[in-house]
């Protein structure tokens, strides 16, 4: 009794340590969302420098980072968020280009780092013998792209849609190739080691990269449809619809493994479909749900992967293998290149109606972030296939490019694209945006001018003055916006409708209230949510179709 109470007490200890680690993490991410906003740095990049400050404080999150805690927990919401707000019509006129990076973008860059690593591996260590299925597996997964910080930052810039599909969507497909290399250079070093497969069949590896890739997205597009079609569509509630996505998020990457493909495809078809099917056949309040929900999880997610990634990074250890962490750096600058310009050129060739900008080559170029996924496959490396001294290198070397990438690219994707011309907003806007300020902050003036007057501070001669000057500032200001309306009438059009949605947020929460208070019942609670939610759907529409009719893919 003795020992299993002393178990008990252990396993509540280790429950309530890790209980503990996940609000403190929550409360960092919080503070750390409002540090960042404020001094404009990217969000993701602000949670990796103080995981750093904080790897310096003995234990302060005790929370392992393990390959199996990204891939199997944090990696699919991730990816399911991202799908959500994916339109097939944007992907669809850009699927070529997107299978041509992911694909054959991703063997090429396979290739070119772990042949730069080997030959830097031999020069600078001679003593440490990497083999090829090493070299292999960390070209693969160094290959994995993250972009994050760098979508966040497209949609706070207002960067061109299709420039975000490019990304996004290179991205997303780039994943499940990656770890499919990863995993068959890993297969194929187990059978060598066993001696079952000393020849290296090319079909046969093509054929189980094919199995694996397509085998991934037929699962999760069978299970998105049918959670599109059946439940979002038939059912009714929105907790339920909810409850419905989670489990499809996270079934979709097990069911696929256990068939042994593609998890990270089977989540990225699904929720592909989920987001052009299900969301469409849903209900208005349940759509709002999902978006909140879902929003909310990948904030939290996000907010564990690049705490954590910053928590585990050992920089004592990476004074150490300073150079080898330089020439992987290099070796991804450099594939990376070569697949931009080199795929992008030659997919300009075959389609030149759908060309490729110089300026948007060069942000797919820089903006290739590495995160989760390579440091999941780098954790998962053992001594079994590869020698225990080359996987404790190939990881310092991940963690290295993953940092660089944060903290570098992560903190400069921003002024290039200033600096490319690609977030300049029209002048029109621009002048909406002046006018408008102006007249906000001369208004709150007035009104501290008011009060400062009524608090017996200010004399009637002064306050008479000043209140003049106000008045005709405002009036001026008034008709300066009024007179630019009236030449861009969409501007007027925009405005009232975020001037209806606001109202609308306004009326919904004033609902919540009286339901909370008791002054109505769930039942008329519900019934008026849904009418809400009805016209802030129809606002949303309208707000498409002006969006689409402006331009831009």
């Amino acid at each position: 009794m003795d020992i299993l109470a002393l178990q008990a007490a252990a396993e509540e200890s280790e429950l309530f340590q890790t209980e503990i680690a996940f609000v403190l993490i929550l409360s960092l991410a919080a503070l750390v969302a409002i540090v960042s906003r404020r001094i404009r740095l990217p969000y993701t990049v602000a949670l990796v420098l103080v995981g750093l400050a904080l790897s310096f404080i003995p234990n302060p999150i005790d929370i392992d980072l393990s390959s199996e805690l990204i891939l199997a927990i944090l990696v699919p919401p991730l990816i399911f968020e991202a799908t959500l707000n994916l339109r097939w019509e944007t992907l669809r006129k850009n699927m070529g280009l997107i299978l041509l990076l992911a694909v054959v973008g991703t063997f090429i860059g396979t290739l070119i780092v772990g042949f730069m690593v080997k030959l830097a591996g031999q020069t600078l260590i001679p003593e440490l013998d990497i083999s090829i299925i090493a070299i292999l597996a960390f070209g693969a997964l160094i290959s994995a792209t993250d972009p994050v910080a760098v979508i966040a930052l497209f949609r706070n810039l207002g960067v061109s849609k299709r420039l975000s599909v490019l990304v996004e969507g290179e991205s997303l497909f780039n994943d499940g190739v990656a770890i499919v290399l990863f995993q068959l250079a890993l297969t194929a070093g187990a059978a060598m080691a066993s001696g079952e497969g000393q020849v290296f069949n090319l079909g046969i590896a093509i054929g189980e990269f094919l199995r694996v890739f397509f085998g991934g997205l037929a699962v999760g597009a069978i299970l998105g449809y049918l959670v599109s079609t059946v439940i979002l569509k038939n059912v009714d509630d929105h907790l339920i619809e909810t409850a419905t996505t989670v489990a499809l998020a996270f079934g979709a990457f097990i069911l696929a493994e256990q068939f042994d493909v593609s998890g990270v495809l089977a989540v990225v078809a699904a929720g592909i479909f989920v987001g052009n099917i299900g969301m469409e056949n849903t209900s208005p309040t349940t759509k709002a749900t999902l978006d909140n929900f879902w929003e909310f999880a990948a904030f939290v997610v996000n907010s564990l992967v690049f705490l954590l990634i910053g928590l585990e990074a050992d920089l004592t250890q990476y004074q150490l293998n300073f150079a080898l962490i330089i020439v992987a750096i290099m070796a991804v600058l450099l594939s990376r290149g070569v697949v931009i310009y080199g795929l992008t050129w030659i997919y300009n060739l075959l389609d030149p109606k759908r060309r490729v900008p110089l300026t948007y080559r060069h942000v797919m170029y820089w903006g290739g972030l590495r995160g989760a996924i390579s440091l999941a496959l780098a954790l998962s490396l053992t001594g079994s296939v590869i020698e225990n001294e080359v996987v404790r290198e190939l990881q310092f070397m991940t963690f290295g490019v993953v940092l660089f990438t944060l903290l570098v690219q992560g903190t400069t994707i921003a002024p290039l694209l200033r600096r490319l011309g690609l977030t300049k907003t029209p002048q029109h806007i621009r002048e909406q945006e002046r006018f408008q300020a102006l007249l906000y902050s001369s208004q709150a003036g007035r009104r501290e001018l008011d009060r400062l007057y009524n608090d017996g501070i200010l004399s009637a001669e002064v306050f008479q003055a000043m209140s003049d000057v106000y008045t005709s500032d405002i009036n001026s200001r008034s008709q300066d916006l009024r007179d630019l309306l009236h030449e861009y009438p969409e501007l007027e059009q925009a405005m009232i409708l975020q001037a209806r949605k606001d109202l609308l947020q306004a009326e919904r929460t004033a609902l919540r209230d009286a339901n909370q208070r008791g002054l109505i019942s769930e039942e008329v609670y519900y019934e008026l949510v849904r009418e809400i939610d009805d016209r802030s759907a129809a606002l949303e529409l309208i707000e498409r179709t002006m969006q689409a009719n402006t331009g831009g893919d």
